[in-house]
């Protein structure tokens, strides 16, 4: 399939990419007075659990333009500043947008504080809401990827330093 998006992928060829290699992509935790904002799934994987907001890295899209580009299209936001890096995590899901077929993310993840917005665009979250972190923990239908931002030990990469021997 032709498409003039330079990024548009057609679902055969992603489909490959998916069932073949890792996606990397950027989550942003999104704070505003000691809350976090979390939407809630409409697409697989994590469909119908609240996550944090975020998106693939595109090919040859620098990550600070991703950043950037991620908080638009999820927040309806234009960044004035960068985010600070928290680490990276690595998400395995059993499904995707394809049936049958699992999906690999490499995560960036991302804090940011944001000022007051509730208009937040419905394309990959039909509903909003902020948490406390111990109110998120507590949830289950927070998805437990989504708790590994705040219990680092669990999904931070790598999780500790390491001394390797030469």
């Amino acid at each position: 399939m032709i498409s003039t998006d330079k990024n548009f992928i057609c679902n055969d060829d992603f489909k490959v990419i998916i069932d073949n290699t890792p996606l990397v992509s950027l989550d942003l935790i999104v704070k505003k007075n000691n809350k976090i904002l979390l939407g809630k799934r409409v697409n697989p994987p994590a469909k119908h659990y609240w996550f944090t907001l975020g998106g693939r890295v595109l090919k040859n899209e620098m990550i600070n333009n991703a950043i950037a580009r991620i908080a638009k299209d999820e927040l309806g936001i234009d960044l004035v500043s960068l985010p600070y890096f928290i680490g990276v995590f690595e998400h395995i899901y059993e499904d995707s947008i394809f049936q049958k077929t699992s999906t690999h993310y490499i995560n960036l993840a991302y804090e940011i504080e944001i000022g007051l917005s509730e208009n937040f665009p419905t394309v990959q979250h039909d509903e909003y809401k902020w948490f406390s972190e111990s109110e998120l923990l507590k949830r289950e239908d927070v998805h437990p990827y989504t708790k590994d931002y705040f219990i680092q030990e669990l999904g931070t990469i790598p999780q500790e330093k390491r001394n390797y021997v030469e």
